[in-house]
């Protein structure tokens, strides 16, 4: 039996927020050359002409406010940019439960959530007692509307790899969070894979230095192996914050030059 041949997925990144970062702020250890080092928020659209997936939910302006970001479009206006209202998502999936990926997760009237196992246990077990991963990351009313969700039968779990579509899958990476899930897309140029914040920049993964919100350094280090794995090369894995992504990668359009970059096209020289 011949096999049979994978659908190859547009995949878009949507940029709706920002913030000013330093270096020293952005490794374990520090950095001993400090300079600015921004930080992009992205959420992430997976589409052909049969199948439409949105890779996480952003925050909004509430949390914009909280935690000092400058928001530049909702995640909803962010996708109303490519024609795409709230009603039209129906398969989510949410690489992990910290308030930037999972910020606006009530806006999604008609979509279910993929969620890992490891991911739940971690936001709602011992370890966010007396420690500063919930106050740093993790939002208690963001948590609790998604286990409302479970009990609304919209969640839909996993537990390490899954096929979650044809030529779509997630990967329990783990590092940043106990249950951190890549996302790994068929498209015309390959296998990319949407690290999310499994790899919050480029240097991270391509040097193996780590972002200092860590619950498992190890952890994390064996995962940027497994980006290269599930990758068809460097180039086709895709960092959760670095901005230097809407530089590399052809914009939509030209209206949405440094809003939305085209990832199944390969990337500037």
């Amino acid at each position: 039996m011949p096999e049979a041949v994978l659908p190859e997925y547009e995949v878009i990144a949507l940029k709706y927020a920002t913030r000013e970062g330093r270096r020293a702020a952005n490794f374990v250890g520090g950095d001993a050359h400090d300079g600015p080092m921004p930080l992009d928020y992205y959420v992430w659209v997976v589409r052909n002409a049969e199948r439409l997936y949105l890779i996480d939910t952003g925050f909004a302006e509430d949390m914009a406010v909280k935690r000092h970001r400058q928001l530049l479009r909702t995640p909803m206006q962010a996708l109303r940019l490519l024609g795409i209202a709230p009603e039209d998502i129906r398969e989510i999936v949410i690489t992990h439960l910290h308030n930037d990926h999972v910020g606006t997760f009530d806006a999604w009237p008609n979509a279910r959530f993929h969620l890992q196992d490891a991911e739940m246990a971690f936001a709602t077990g011992r370890h966010m007692c007396g420690s500063t991963l919930h106050s740093k990351a993790y939002e208690p009313d963001h948590v609790t509307g998604m286990i409302r969700l479970v009990y609304g039968n919209r969640v839909v779990f996993h537990d390490g790899d899954a096929e979650i579509g044809p030529g779509i899958s997630v990967h329990r990476i783990g590092g940043h969070t106990d249950g951190m899930q890549a996302v790994r897309v068929h498209t015309a140029r390959g296998w990319v894979v949407l690290a999310s914040d499994a790899s919050h920049f480029y240097e991270h993964f391509q040097t193996f230095r780590c972002f200092p919100l860590v619950f498992h350094l190890g952890a994390a280090m064996e995962g940027y192996a497994r980006l290269r794995e599930l990758a068809s090369s460097l180039e086709h894995i895709i960092p959760g914050h670095d901005p230097a992504v809407m530089d590399l990668y052809p914009p939509l359009n030209a209206d949405l030059k440094g809003i939305a970059a085209r990832l199944d096209q390969a990337p500037a020289q």
